[in-house]
């Protein structure tokens, strides 16, 4: 199935789906990690030279090893935009993964043009298209996930219309236990209020930790590959003559 056709799936196609992902033993919690080369999965010839580009900020590989995302693995990412960081993850999930890439219903055309031409690389045929709010996230039937990931998008939540709250334990929900959630985001100043989200398009680390973790969720790993120590944090993220400061933190459901 081509195209962003795929968001219009019904029971059947995603049972389907769901059915030819491999799931033996990557899917219990406990269960030891495969080692994975996640160079190999970045260097891929078949990536495309925009993608490659935005690696230049983003460094993939480490931010793919703190996923931890395996072969195998079912895995929602939220706010996937056009589909960068979706594409990645099904690379690490693949083979016998599936991963939802949602996106709010009213996402701008440019964002949907993007993500449907991106459907058409061979490594989105794990990919379901998931045109869905950000607080009911997932289509009625989807299993118990492995792993979400939620890239540099928390921060707009707060000025749109969601219930950050309902959100947050909506991923909870849809962890299977010990199940994780990655979140990588933009840095405000310290103590900064929730504000900064729409103004400068970032958000102080510490509400983040303290609304997700009311949903229940356990910090259990901070990574600082793409922090910037001279970042100002005063100023939007939108071309930035300095890298900007991100934390990337993750939580476990426990």
């Amino acid at each position: 199935m081509r195209g962003f056709a795929r968001a219009a799936f019904g029971a059947v196609a995603l049972v389907a789906l769901l059915g030819a992902c491999t799931t033996s033993g990557t899917t219990t919690a406990g269960t030891p990690a495969t080692a994975i080369n996640y160079a190999a999965i970045i260097n891929a010839p078949d990536r495309t030279d925009t993608d490659r580009k935005n690696d230049d900020r983003r460094e993939p590989v480490k931010l793919l090893a703190f996923t931890g995302v395996q072969p195998g693995w079912r895995v929602l990412d939220m706010a996937a935009g056009a589909g960068y960081s979706t594409e990645i993850m099904a690379r690490g999930a693949a083979p016998g993964g599936v991963v939802f890439g949602q996106n709010p219903p009213d996402a701008p055309p440019r964002v949907t043009d993007a993500y449907k031409a991106r459907m058409d690389h061979a490594a989105m045929k794990n990919v379901i298209p998931d045109p869905r709010p950000f607080d009911a996230p997932l289509p009625p039937g989807a299993p118990a996930l492995d792993l979400i990931t939620f890239f540099f998008g928390y921060h707009d939540t707060t000025y749109m219309t969601v219930d950050r709250a309902k959100m947050n334990k909506a991923m909870f929900d849809a962890l299977r236990p010990g199940g994780y959630l990655v979140v990588a985001d933009y840095a405000a100043a310290p103590g900064a209020p929730v504000t900064t989200g729409k103004s400068f398009h970032r958000l102080d680390e510490a509400i983040e930790k303290q609304e997700i973790e009311a949903a229940g969720f356990k910090l259990v790993d901070e990574g600082n590959f793409l922090r910037n120590a001279q970042d100002t944090h005063d100023f939007p993220v939108f071309n930035p003559k300095i890298p900007i400061d991100i934390y990337v933190i993750k939580f476990q459901k426990r």
